[in-house]
C-alpha cells in the first residue's frame, strides 16, 4: 500500500509541504497504514510526528500542512494527546472559527512570524472545542474524484465536500490507477505523463481544467510518486503561485523498486489560500491551505500518500 518511495525528510527537503496519512487504531496505538496494516504498517503516528517536528525545528521559515484520514473514527482528543507528546501542539495554528473562506486563511508570513507553522486537517472527527488546532477538512476543502483509471476523468467536478464549494479551498486528486485483479493500483508506467507539467493526462493540464471550470487554481495537488518527472510537479506548483521554479538541488531519483503492485492513494502538492499578503494562491502542497509566497508540497509516509 505504497504511493511514495521517499521518506518524509526527503519529501520535505525536495519541496513537499503537505503530508497526508491514513491513521488506524491498533490496540490503542495510532499507527499509519494504507488500506490495512496487514498490507503495510508505516509505524506509529508519534514517531512520524517526531520526524515532522525535527524538520520544522531545523527549518524555522517553513510552513507545513498535514491531512489525516481518520479511518477508524478516533476522537480528536486521541490525536491531540500525540501532538502534545511530541511538542507539535505549540507549533499548530488554531483558527478562531471554522469553516474559514479560502480568502481568510492567514498568510505564510503571518504563520511564520507567530511560529504557528503547522496546519492539520482531519477528514472526520474534528472537534475545535476539544482540540482547536485539528481542523475539519471537508467544511474547509472540497476534493475531486479519486481512483481514476481513465485520464478523461481528470476533470474538476466536486466529489466530496460538506460546505460551500464557492468559498472553500479545493484539492485535486491527480494520480492514475490501473486495475489489477479488479483492484486499483498506481499506474507506475504512466507516471512520466501523469506527473508532467503539460500534455494530455498531465498534472498541468488538470490544473488548467480546474482554472477554467472554477475561475481559480486548486490549493492542493495530490499525486503519486512525486519524483517521477524530475520536479515537474513542483514546476506546476510554482506556475500556479506565479514564482519561478529554480531548485538548488535536483529532487530525489525514482526508486528502482517502484512497481505496479503498490495500491491506493496519492501524493499532492498544495498551496495555502488566504490573506492579503500578495502571495499567489496556488498548488503543490500536499494533499496539503493558505496564501502562498512560494510553492510548497505536501508529502506523506513512504507508505502513504503525498500532497504537493
Amino acid at each position: 500500500a505504497v504511493n511514495q518511495d521517499q521518506d518524509i525528510t526527503q519529501q520535505l527537503n525536495d519541496g513537499v509541504r503537505m503530508l497526508q496519512m491514513q491513521a488506524h487504531n491498533q490496540g490503542g496505538v495510532i499507527r499509519l497504514c494504507h488500506s490495512t496494516c496487514v498490507l503495510l504498517d508505516g509505524g506509529t503516528l508519534e514517531d512520524y510526528l517526531r520526524t515532522v517536528k525535527t524538520w520544522l525545528d531545523a527549518n524555522p521559515n517553513e510552513v507545513l500542512s498535514l491531512l489525516i484520514v481518520n479511518i477508524d473514527n478516533l476522537p480528536a482528543s486521541a490525536y491531540g494527546t500525540v501532538f502534545a507528546a511530541v511538542g507539535l501542539d505549540a507549533l499548530s495554528y488554531a483558527p478562531t472559527t471554522s469553516p474559514l473562506p479560502a480568502t481568510e486563511w492567514p498568510t505564510l508570513g503571518t504563520l511564520i512570524d507567530s511560529n504557528k507553522r503547522l496546519l492539520t486537517f482531519l477528514d472526520n472527527g474534528a472537534d475545535l472545542a476539544a482540540v482547536p488546532y485539528l481542523i475539519d477538512e471537508f467544511t474547509n476543502i472540497w476534493e475531486t474524484q479519486f481512483n481514476v483509471i481513465d485520464v478523461a476523468r481528470f476533470d474538476c467536478s466536486v466529489n466530496r465536500t460538506r460546505g460551500d464549494t464557492g468559498t472553500q479551498m479545493f484539492l485535486i486528486n491527480h494520480f492514475l490507477d490501473k486495475l489489477v485483479l479488479g483492484q486499483p493500483v498506481p499506474f507506475i508506467e504512466q507516471l512520466g505523463v501523469t506527473n508532467a507539467a503539460s500534455g494530455v493526462g498531465s498534472l498541468g493540464a488538470h490544473v488548467e481544467t480546474c482554472r477554467t471550470a472554477h475561475g481559480r487554481a486548486p490549493n492542493f495537488l495530490l499525486v503519486d510518486f512525486y519524483e517521477y518527472g524530475g520536479g515537474s510537479v513542483f514546476e506546476v506548483a510554482a506556475q500556479i503561485n506565479g514564482v519561478p521554479y529554480n531548485p538548488a538541488t535536483p529532487v530525489a531519483s525514482p526508486a528502482s523498486t517502484a512497481s505496479g503492485t503498490r495500491t491506493g492513494g496519492g501524493a499532492s502538492n498544495t498551496s495555502r489560500p488566504g490573506g492579503n499578503s500578495g502571495a499567489a494562491p496556488g498548488a503543490l502542497s500536499g494533499s496539503p491551505v493558505f496564501y502562498l509566497v512560494s510553492s510548497f508540497f505536501i508529502g506523506a509516509l513512504a507508505a502513504g500518500q503525498l500532497l504537493l
